[in-house]
């Protein structure tokens, strides 16, 4: 499961109701970030934060940052409070990966059509993110680099109130894996991918779709398997090869690409659409990097 992806979703904990959230707080998702009740959450989230002894915020504490994490956890605020400790933890532990978010740090990768995003969401309301394992070369570019596209990604959907609200789910095309891509994945790389899976970023995974995986990419799940919760590992489907009828059970042919059985525009057109946008939104991507705040 290439790392390229992975890192662009983030479960909800497995655990649930033993944090602080007001009755109906689930439903809170469905309101504005200028309705009173998200507000006070907000400035609840705020208040602790501020108060953390020896807490290194790299980003200021917005409202627009801190909705975030409360919509990832249905504002539960213990849970949000954790997650956004965590985010903040693995950010600051991760600087391969996350120090540096300017597009012209993996503008190859774009450039190989490895990475796209649908135009249309599903019939739920989620963000489809794709990923064509093949268009990386591990002789150019490393785990990292593939990871910090996903990360890239995940930043620029994250500020949508709809994909807060309604999560993400992630297509992998494995055609093209080899060995060399497997190298790659130490059990260092896939703890850090299950880690951003788990609790480290607010976005919620709806589902992790697998298709043209060979067998011998199955000992590389195994390494990250262990590390997630059930509620992921349920959410993990592998198509095959065989995979038209089974992936339009999940997407309607009327968003994916021609490429897949669809009757959208080619991959290679999303792919460039997608990468002409996170071009487009390098000033925001260098205001987040880690080393515009040392």
């Amino acid at each position: 499961m290439g790392p390229g992806g992975l890192s662009a979703v983030a479960s909800e904990p497995a655990g649930g109701g033993m944090s602080q959230g007001p009755p109906g707080a689930g439903r809170l998702n469905d309101l504005p970030d200028h309705s009173p009740r998200v507000r006070r959450a907000v400035a609840e989230l705020r208040r602790r934060a501020e108060a953390e002894p020896g807490q290194r915020w790299p980003q200021p504490l917005s409202d627009s940052l801190l909705v975030r994490f409360l919509r990832a956890r249905d504002f539960h605020l213990d849970q949000a409070w954790r997650l956004l400790k965590n985010y903040q933890k693995w950010r600051i532990e991760c600087p391969e990966i996350s120090a540096d978010l300017r597009p012209s740090s993996v503008l190859g990768l774009l450039l190989a059509g490895y990475h796209g995003v649908l135009r249309s969401r599903d019939p739920y309301g989620s963000k489809v993110l794709m990923y064509r394992i093949g268009q990386w070369d591990p002789q150019l570019f490393t785990a990292y680099d593939v990871f910090r596209v996903s990360l890239i990604t995940s930043e620029l959907i994250v500020k949508e109130t709809e994909t807060q609200r309604n999560g993400v789910k992630v297509i992998f095309d494995l055609q093209g894996w080899k060995f060399a891509h497997a190298f790659q994945i130490s059990p260092a790389v896939a703890k850090k991918i299950a880690a951003v899976l788990t609790d480290s970023f607010p976005l919620k995974v709806r589902g992790i779709h697998l298709i043209n995986e060979p067998l011998f990419f199955h000992p590389v799940f195994a390494l990250i398997k262990p590390f997630l919760t059930e509620k992921i590992k349920e959410r993990v489907y592998m198509h095959g090869n065989s995979y038209m009828q089974t992936l339009t059970e999940h997407f309607p042919v009327s968003i994916l690409p021609q490429e897949y059985g669809g009757e959208e525009v080619s991959f290679e057109e999303l792919a460039k659409e997608w990468t002409d946008f996170i071009v487009a939104s390098a000033d925001y991507l260098q205001s987040i990097s880690l080393f515009a705040h040392e």
